[in-house]
C-alpha cells in the first residue's frame, strides 16, 4: 500500500504542474513568505493560522463562506443541507474524490469528526463539536473514571450517516451558527485508510491524502512548503495556478526583503513596524478586515491575584502600541470580543479597560495585592513585531514594581510551552486569536474551563454557566446580553482579568502587482483557487 499511495502521489503532482505549466507556463506558481512551518497538517489538530493556511486549500471543507459582512455559509463537500431546529442534514456532493481515487463519502465525515472527539486523540478544537447531542461527555471520558465506558459514549454522539451521501446531526440547540462554524477546518473530514496506516505521519506527502484543489507534494520542515494542483478535483478547471510555494520566513525584515527583490510574490509574514509607513503607501499594500485580537495573557497560577492581573491590564498604554508598533490598521481593544462582531455595540458596552494606560487606578488596584508576584516571565513566539510588543509591556509593567523578564520561542516551542495547561515557568504571555466562524460564542467560549484553547488556567463556573445559557438563547439579542455578562467576568471590573486586550486586528499584506484574486476573509481564510498570476 505504500508504493500504492507514493506513486498516486507522485503522478498527481507531475499531472498538476503539467497542467498548470500548460496553462500559464512558469508564471502559474505563486511564492509566498509564510510566517511559520506548520505544527500539525491533520484538520483534528490544526490550531493555527499557518496550519489552517494549508489544510483549508489541500482539503474541501464542509461548507465555505460568503463575502463579509453577511459570511452566509456556501456549498463545498456539502452541496445542499436541511434545518430544523436541532436537527441538521448534511447533503454531500457526489464527485468529491480522495486523491486515492476513492470518494469522500458521509461515513468518512462521521469517522473523522468522532476521531476529533475522541479522548485518545486529545484534539485541542474537540470543543467545537460540543454544541452536538453526545460530543462533550464522549470527549470528557477517561477509560479509568466513573464514564469510563467509551464505546458506549460514543455510540451515543447523535453523527450519523444514512446513506453515503447524507451527514444527519442532531444538536443540543439551536444553534444559528452551526452551518457557518462547519466551514472550520476542524470539521474536514481525513482519510481512515492514511490515518490507519501511517499514523502521526499520515501528513507527510508520500502519505498524505486529501480531496482539495491541492495537494501537498513537498515539505521541508521549517524551510518550504510545495502545494500542487490537484487535477482530480471536482472543481480543478477553475484553479489558476499550477503551483504554490510557501516558504518559511519568520523574520519580518528578511520577508520584506524577499518580497522587494521578487523573491516572494506574496509576504504573509509581516515587516518591522518601523517600516509600515513605507510599505502602506505602496500600490502592493492590501488590507482586510478581520474577526481577531491580539492580547497578553496570564497564568493565574502563577499571577494569582485578580488584582494584579487589573493593575497589569490597566498599566498597558494600546494607543501607544498601536501607533508607534503595531502594522497599520490595528485598533486599540478595549475587551477581547472584537468591535465588528455581531452584536458588538451590546457586548462590549461600558468597557473597563481603556485605550491608554492608567497608572493611577493600575497602582491603586497593585495596593489591594496581599503578595504581589514581583518577579514575571513573559514569553512570545518569535513572529514580527512580537519582541517589540514584549519590551513596551516589560516598561509599563516596570512601572508597576515588576520585574519582567521576556523570552523569545519558535513557534512549536512557544505552542509547547502554553499547553493548555501553560507550563509553570511562563507567568505571562503574548497570544492572539482570530475567529473560527462569525459568533462571539467562539471568543468567549475558549475561556470555558475545559477549553482546549484556555492558556491561562483561569476556571470560572459563572461565567461557563453564562455561555451555556446563550447556547441555548433562541435570539441573537438575547445572547449578545448574555455575551456581555460574560465579557465582563472576563475583562470587566468585577471580573477575572486572565487576559489583557491589546488591539483587534485588521490583516495586511504585501502582494506582487501581477498576482490577482488575493483576498482573505475575516477568519483570516484565504481561498488559492480564486488567486491567478498573470
Amino acid at each position: 500500500m505504500q508504493r500504492v499511495l507514493t506513486t498516486i502521489a507522485v503522478l498527481a503532482a507531475v499531472l498538476a504542474t503539467a497542467a498548470g505549466g500548460a496553462r500559464a507556463g512558469s508564471v502559474s506558481v505563486l511564492t509566498i513568505a509564510f510566517g511559520s512551518d506548520p505544527p500539525s497538517l491533520d484538520p483534528g489538530l490544526a490550531t493555527d493560522t499557518s496550519s489552517a493556511f494549508v489544510v483549508y486549500n489541500t482539503n474541501t471543507p464542509i461548507v465555505r463562506l460568503g463575502p463579509a459582512p453577511a459570511l452566509k455559509p456556501e456549498p463545498a463537500l456539502a452541496q445542499s443541507w436541511t434545518v430544523q431546529g436541532t436537527h441538521i442534514a448534511l447533503h454531500l456532493r457526489r464527485d468529491v474524490r480522495w486523491t486515492n481515487g476513492r470518494p469522500v463519502t458521509a461515513h468518512d465525515v462521521v469517522w473523522s469528526w468522532l476521531r476529533t472527539i475522541s479522548p485518545q486523540l486529545g484534539a485541542d478544537y474537540a470543543y467545537q463539536f460540543y454544541g452536538i447531542v453526545g460530543a462533550q461527555a464522549y470527549n470528557r471520558c477517561r477509560p479509568t473514571s466513573a464514564n469510563g465506558d467509551c464505546a458506549a459514549l460514543r455510540s451515543k454522539v447523535a453523527i450519523t450517516a444514512p446513506n453515503a451521501t447524507t451527514v444527519d446531526v442532531v444538536l443540543t440547540s439551536p444553534q444559528p451558527w452551526f452551518m457557518q462554524q462547519l466551514s472550520h477546518t476542524s470539521f474536514i473530514p481525513v482519510n481512515r485508510e492514511a490515518v490507519t496506516k501511517w499514523g502521526a505521519a499520515w501528513t507527510e506527502p508520500g502519505h498524505i491524502v486529501s480531496d482539495g484543489p491541492f495537494t501537498l507534494t513537498a515539505w521541508k520542515h521549517d524551510a518550504s512548503l510545495t502545494l500542487t494542483r490537484n487535477p482530480g478535483w471536482y472543481a480543478a478547471g477553475r484553479v489558476h495556478l499550477g503551483q504554490v510555494q510557501l516558504k518559511i520566513i519568520t523574520d519580518g525584515a528578511t520577508a520584506e526583503q524577499a518580497f522587494d527583490r521578487g523573491a516572494v510574490e506574496v509576504n504573509d509574514t509581516g515587516w518591522p513596524p518601523a517600516d509600515t509607513p513605507r510599505v502602506k503607501e505602496a500600490s502592493t499594500y492590501r488590507r482586510f478586515p478581520s474577526l481577531g485580537v491580539y492580547y497578553f495573557g496570564f497564568n493565574v497560577k502563577a499571577i494569582r491575584d485578580a488584582n494584579e492581573r487589573k493593575a497589569m491590564a490597566l498599566a498597558i498604554d494600546r494607543r501607544s502600541i498601536v501607533t508607534k508598533i503595531a502594522q497599520e490598521g490595528q485598533v486599540p481593544a478595549t475587551a477581547f470580543s472584537p468591535r465588528n462582531m455581531p452584536g458588538a455595540a451590546t457586548i462590549d458596552a461600558d468597557p473597563f479597560l481603556r485605550p491608554t494606560a492608567d497608572l493611577k487606578a493600575a497602582r491603586a488596584y497593585m495596593a489591594r495585592v496581599k503578595h504581589p508576584v514581583r518577579t514575571v516571565n513573559l514569553v512570545f513566539d518569535n513572529a514580527p513585531g512580537n519582541r517589540q510588543m514584549a519590551l513596551a509591556v516589560q516598561a509599563a509593567w516596570r512601572k508597576l514594581g515588576l520585574h519582567v523578564t521576556v523570552a523569545e520561542q519558535s513557534w512549536p516551542q512557544f505552542l509547547k510551552l502554553l499547553g493548555p495547561p501553560p507550563s509553570p515557568t511562563v507567568s505571562a504571555f503574548r497570544f492572539g486569536w482570530i475567529a473560527d466562524f462569525p459568533d462571539d460564542i467562539n471568543f468567549l467560549g475558549i475561556f470555558q474551563c475545559h477549553s482546549g484553547n484556555n492558556p491561562t488556567n483561569w476556571c470560572d463556573p459563572a461565567y461557563d454557566a453564562l455561555l451555556q445559557r446563550a447556547t441555548a438563547a433562541q435570539s441573537a439579542a438575547k445572547r449578545d446580553v448574555l455575551y456581555h455578562r460574560a465579557e465582563q467576568l472576563l475583562t470587566g471590573k468585577h471580573g477575572g482579568m486572565p487576559i489583557a486586550p491589546i488591539y483587534w486586528y485588521t490583516i495586511v499584506y504585501q502582494v506582487a502587482a501581477n498576482v490577482h484574486g488575493w483576498s482573505t476573509n475575516p477568519m483570516d481564510q484565504t481561498d488559492l483557487t480564486r488567486v491567478r498570476v498573470s
